[in-house]
């Protein structure tokens, strides 16, 4: 048993050593990500309001809203619209990826473009976090290594739940590992440390490191689904991703106006609290009113008899106020010529194993347990941070080690004959 622990040792530290700096590297970025809706919404809620003109004062149309956004934009198009059920509130139009532009529904006027310096930070946090800021054909190489270290995090974690598993349960035992000790210095201060962070963030940091194996690898996504009994989905893609087909008309047909078949989604939630649509990655979204509201799916808008598999229907994604899970959404499709509903599908409707394996994607940043959830996931992933520092510290004073003086405290001496996780 002691030669096992011994093998268990070495591969906990070799590993470690290896893998530690870009195991650090997505801890830091996890603390950011945890808290990144919240700092967006702080930074940007001067330009997510507007002033009333006048009790029932009228809107002006989606597309016009995102054809003012298109043209105060040179470096995007349109890829997304979402309104909000408060009368002041803007029109958040999307831009692309991370980029967005904020529109007076009543005015037309452009107030800005949100937070821009702390969006760009953002992003290349989520970035670096995925796939080490990588670009073109290095991402995936970026990816294949984050992905592989997070999957040594996990066994990390695990083997160091091993190593630490005391021989006797005992309060003198355990005591080491429970809290910090005042007064230690170098390796026994290390030693404690790593121990007090690695029992304490365990729990969570094996969630996390669980669930990014799930989003890193299909396989493991895929397992979710085959553990559960369900048939894994052959893309990956967020819910309301696959598109939903609705006849086309057997004559030439107007689409109907964006706010119609969002007023339309809007009936199926009385408790809605934003409303979103996807605008076909950048594609003119319904041009302008004079236009007859063509939207983003024109070609096909003609129907020919017997000719054809039908038009994509418009999907709007539907946020509700104390929904449950707190991650859930209804994605309402709808027939872009009459406004009819074709689909509508919650997180209910979902199988056991889509179930799970959202639930995954949102325990991985806290979000689906809210913003506690979200602290805790922060303060684990901060400790994954202090985890690597004392790792390579033990590691460094067992490689390189230094004598002792008489004065040194004798709990240094102590931790020095002892593994450490």
């Amino acid at each position: 048993m002691r030669t096992f622990r011994n093998i268990i040792f070495w591969i906990h530290l070799i590993v470690g050593i290896a893998t530690g700096l870009v195991i650090a590297i997505m801890s830091f970025t996890g603390v950011v990500i945890a808290f990144e809706k919240q700092l967006i919404e702080w930074a940007e809620r001067d330009v997510r309001t507007v002033q009333l003109p006048s009790p029932g004062a009228p809107r002006l149309p989606v597309e016009a809203l995102v054809e003012r956004a298109r043209a105060a934009r040179t470096d995007g198009q349109p890829s997304g619209v979402t309104v909000y059920p408060e009368p002041t509130s803007s029109v958040l139009v999307s831009m692309g990826r991370g980029s967005v532009t904020y529109v007076n529904p009543y005015t037309g006027e452009v107030l800005g473009n949100g937070a821009t310096g702390l969006r760009g930070f953002l992003q290349w946090n989520v970035e670096l976090h995925r796939w080490l800021a990588a670009g073109g054909d290095n991402r995936a190489v970026g990816k294949a290594i984050t992905g592989a270290s997070n999957a040594v995090f996990l066994f990390l974690a695990i083997s160091g739940l091993y190593l630490w598993w005391p021989r006797k349960w005992t309060l003198r035992a355990m005591r080491p590992s429970l809290w910090f000790r005042r007064g230690l210095k170098g390796k026994a201060r290390d030693w404690n440390w790593h121990n007090v962070i690695g029992f304490w963030s365990l729990p969570v940091l094996i969630v996390l490191t669980a669930s990014g194996m799930v989003i890193s690898y299909k396989w493991a996504s895929n397992l979710v689904f085959t553990m559960t009994g369900n048939t894994p989905p052959a893309t990956q893609g967020p819910p309301g991703s696959a598109s939903v087909k609705v006849p086309s008309p057997t004559e030439e047909t107007p689409r109907k106006p964006m706010d119609v078949l969002i007023a339309e989604a809007q009936k199926t939630s009385p408790t809605w609290s934003s409303a979103t649509v996807r605008l076909g990655g950048g594609a003119r979204p319904g041009g302008t009113p004079a236009q007859g509201g063509r939207g983003p799916e024109a070609k096909g808008e003609r129907g020919e008899k017997g000719g054809t598999d039908g038009v994509d229907a418009v999907t709007v994604t539907l946020r509700e106020a104390d929904a449950w899970p707190l991650f859930s959404s209804k994605q309402v499709s709808l027939n872009p010529f009459s406004g009819e509903v074709a689909k509508q599908e919650t997180y209910a409707d979902y199988n056991s194993g889509r179930k799970l394996r959202t639930w995954l994607r949102f325990l991985h940043t806290g979000e689906a347990l809210g913003l506690m959830g979200q602290l805790v996931a922060a303060i684990a992933s901060l400790g994954g941070v202090f985890l690597v520092y004392t790792g390579f510290a033990l590691s460094w004073r067992r490689f390189f080690p230094r004598r002792r003086t008489n004065t040194e405290p004798r709990e240094e001496a102590a931790a020095q004959s002892e593994p450490v996780a």
